[in-house]
């Protein structure tokens, strides 16, 4: 696919200056591009390769002020980071269009229902009364049990296993390897010392504009739904235990962990590795630290945290300069105790 500035200018909302033919038919770093390639500059420190790079289009900020000429054409915008998502979001719609139609082996239950437009790639799976949207892509080795709601313009990457009865909204995003609606972690404590397995019969829902990472695990309800609200966006490798919720816009680095029951408000943002216990309330636009362990409510709205147990940032900043400064508030002490010490033998003496 080959696209000019004037056409890309269009798409973005850019204005072009230099040569509106310019002709692109891929992408590139601005210190790496190379003819044919259109790149981006958001970063100051990188506008040395401004005038150096090889790429035929750059994208920059609308008031850039140059120091001499360059040869690339140039599209200027008010944020030449964002553009340069949203025209690789586009090139991505492109690509995905072209995908239509079933490969073979796959295995369709008769009472499933599909919408135009479906890719379902080889080898996968397709249960009882499956609904399956316009446009959505399934790739390869894709499983979804028997009632899955998969709705419009959704992509489901290779691996993806979707159980039972769980509804996945429009525009969604899953990666590789990701299982929705496994069991909830339900075990009741017998006298014997032995676990006796709870029923998971709820679900899992995931709203619209979703974006979840490859090897998640978001498990099923034990009643009711698990939830994973709209526009919310996980990362790689994290765990959503049974009956917790997302809230809306919330975005959660690789590796963390959601407890049973827990709900997360909107708007959050929780950092790679952090851990929060079940049955908690998070909420909306909490910021809580990479690593930091959340045993308790946080009912403040913005609030940030860090640590294990989390408490708010700046005391936590507090203390670890406190912590640096024991050595010397050690030998202040015991400087002091021996004032005292000396001063109390002059009383006694007087």
């Amino acid at each position: 696919m080959e696209f000019s500035a004037q056409q890309i200018a269009a798409i973005i909302g850019g204005k072009v200056e230099g040569d509106p033919e310019a002709k692109v038919s891929g992408f590139g770093r601005i210190e790496t591009a190379t003819q044919g390639d259109i790149a981006f500059l958001a970063n100051p420190k990188y506008e040395e390769y401004l005038y150096s790079t090889k790429a035929s289009i750059v994208i920059i900020n609308q008031d850039l002020q140059l120091e001499k000429k360059i040869e690339p054409a140039l599209i200027r915008v008010p944020d030449p980071y964002s553009s340069f998502a949203a025209l690789l979001s586009e090139y991505e719609k492109i690509k995905q269009q072209k995908l239509v139609g079933i490969q073979q082996p796959v295995f369709i239950h008769a009472t499933a229902k599909l919408g135009e437009n479906v890719f379902i790639g080889a080898f996968s799976y397709i249960g009882e009364n499956v609904v399956i949207g316009d446009n959505v892509k399934i790739y390869p080795q894709v499983y979804l049990g028997n009632n899955v709601i998969v709705d419009r313009d959704s992509i489901l990457f290779p691996g993806v296993k979707i159980y039972h009865n769980c509804i996945v909204g429009k525009s969604v995003c899953i990666h590789g390897g990701t299982v929705i609606g496994s069991d909830g972690f339900g075990f009741a404590p017998q006298l014997d010392g032995t676990f006796k397995k709870i029923p998971q019969i709820g679900n899992v829902v995931v709203e619209d504009y979703v974006e979840i990472g490859s090897n998640c695990s978001i498990d099923r309800s034990t009643i009711g739904s698990t939830i994973i609200k709209t526009g919310a966006k996980l990362d790689n490798l994290i765990q959503i235990a049974h009956n917790a919720e997302v809230g809306s816009n919330t975005v959660i680095a690789a590796q963390s962990g959601i407890s049973g029951s827990t709900k997360i408000g909107k708007n959050v943002m929780i950092g790679g590795q952090a851990g929060l216990v079940g049955h908690l309330q998070i909420a909306d636009g909490v910021k809580i630290n990479a690593q930091s362990g959340v045993t308790k409510s946080i009912k403040a709205k913005n609030t940030a945290v860090t640590g294990t147990p989390a408490f708010e940032y700046t005391q936590a900043l507090r203390s670890q300069i406190l912590n640096r400064r024991l050595p010397e508030l050690e030998k202040r002490i015991i400087e002091l105790e021996k004032t005292i010490s000396e001063l109390q033998k002059e009383k006694q003496n007087e």
